[in-house]
């Protein structure tokens, strides 16, 4: 900020410098009538009516114009002692709202001012010597007190000004991870209702194909796709309604729905033999009490995806699923089905094509990688997890 730039902090102390105005005009009347009540042969009061008048007509602009004001207002301090008190309050206000050295600087200005005052218009009650010494250390005082002001002043705006910034950042890291949390959910939602839609394919297809297998058979497909359809069904409630609050918190959704780890995985392969899908798993994991939920949950995730793929792009041909690790070490799983004899038939089930996408990210956010690749006939999917000693 110049010297001479409009000082923006008037506009919002508008009523302080009112009253400190209507003071230093009371002070300045007071001043040029004790002067001549004093003394009545001291001068022209005409001169001192005059400069006390002017000097209120400008302590207005000292909102404004505080180091201008403040000048021309010494400058009146030369001719008559009824600018004392707006010179002083000038000098005041700069300090508060100007940098210490242009404070100063008016500071001297004032001093020499009433120097020269003193020295045209002594005053009789007080030695021309004392007078300059009272006189320094007046505007010795109002430039520290007002610089103590804006110091405070900027101090304040500052805390103020981190305060907020630390809610805005508090915030934002709230609805990042909000945002971060709705999307794991979501992810979640997305693993299961893929699986379990192909899996209600699978029987769908059956019943379609098999009219002519035994009512018990029929029944049990259709009981086994209404009971899918209904978890499904709700599934979908769920991820819905996590999505459409943004206050859920994960907390309250793990705690109704346990998230399933590596040891449901011979569940999940049942699961998938149960709909004549031929799986075979190899469990070689030597010590699975001791692999962590986080990456128990990943390598169940994976073999879901992976079983979900295979369904999808080669239905009704044998999957097999490795599982391998040991603590200290890492954790290994591979995935493995021929490739269906014509690639150009397309998917049995359609997909959104972001499976994989999702789960190499998955992977790598939990540290390992995912590797998948379709060669020699077959299609295989592989992932290294971590596993910390």
């Amino acid at each position: 900020m110049s010297i001479e730039e409009p000082c923006e902090e008037a506009r919002g102390g508008a009523v302080p410098l009112g009253v400190a105005i209507a003071a230093v005009a009371v002070l300045t009347a007071c001043a040029v009538w004790g002067r001549y009540a004093a003394d009545p042969g001291a001068g022209p009061p005409w001169l001192d009516i005059a400069a006390g008048a002017v000097c209120c007509a400008l302590l207005p602009a000292l909102a404004r114009w505080p180091v201008r004001g403040a000048l021309v207002l010494t400058a009146l301090a030369v001719l008559s002692p009824a600018a004392t008190p707006p010179a002083t309050m000038a000098v005041l206000l700069v300090a508060q709202r100007r940098p210490f050295r242009v404070a100063a600087a008016v500071a001297v200005a004032g001093v020499a001012a009433h120097a020269a005052q003193g020295a045209w218009r002594p005053n009789g009650g007080i030695s021309f010597g004392w007078w300059l010494a009272l006189i320094t250390v007046a505007y010795g005082a109002l430039v520290g007190w007002g610089v103590l002001v804006r110091v405070r002043r900027a101090l304040v705006d500052s805390l103020r000004e981190r305060a907020l910034r630390a809610e805005a950042e508090q915030g934002r890291r709230v609805a990042e991870a909000r945002m971060a949390e709705r999307t794991r959910i979501a992810r979640e939602m997305h693993d299961v209702l893929a699986h379990r839609l192909s899996l209600l394919a699978t029987y769908a297809g059956a019943l379609e194909y098999r009219p002519d297998a035994p009512p018990e058979q029929l029944a049990r497909a259709a009981g086994v796709v209404r009971e899918g359809v209904h978890q499904a069904l709700d599934e979908l409630r769920d991820v819905i309604g996590v999505l459409r609050d943004p206050e859920n918190t994960a907390g309250d959704d793990d705690g109704e729905r346990p998230q399933p780890v590596l040891a449901d995985l011979p569940a999940l392969v049942e699961e998938t033999r149960g709909a004549g899908w031929p799986v075979r798993l190899r469990d070689e994991v030597a010590d699975p009490a001791a692999l962590p939920v986080t990456t128990g949950r990943t390598a169940y995730r994976v073999v879901q995806e992976g079983l979900t793929n295979a369904r999808k792009h080669a239905a009704g041909l044998p999957v097999e699923v490795t599982v391998a690790g040991a603590p200290g070490d890492r954790l290994e799983i591979d995935i493995r089905n021929p490739l269906p004899a014509d690639l150009a038939a397309g998917p049995a089930v359609p997909g959104t094509g972001t499976g994989l996408v999702g789960l190499t990210e998955r992977v790598r956010l939990a540290g390992g990688r995912l590797d998948h690749q379709a060669a020699g006939g077959e299609f295989r999917l592989r992932a290294w997890l971590p596993w910390s000693a």
